[in-house]
């Protein structure tokens, strides 16, 4: 819908640089906004991070995970 503000939210684990989150931000609007036929001054990205101690892989955090494997 045309004039209607997108939100992009994204959940990942910590990690990543703000140089890797800012040109991760930039592609994410600028192909959500050439998909959707919006502005892009229109789309919002929100990114979520979360600790590794609060990311689970098979009924393991990913900390627990890792210490475990050396």
């Amino acid at each position: 819908r045309r004039g209607s503000v997108l939100v992009v939210k994204l959940i990942m684990m910590e990690g990543r640089t703000s140089e890797q989150k800012e040109a991760l931000i930039r592609r994410l609007s600028e192909a959500a906004a050439g998909e959707l036929g919006c502005p892009l001054e229109e789309v919002r990205v929100v990114i979520y991070e979360v600790s590794k101690n609060e990311w689970g892989i098979g009924g393991k955090s990913v900390a627990k995970r890792e210490s475990e494997a050396g």
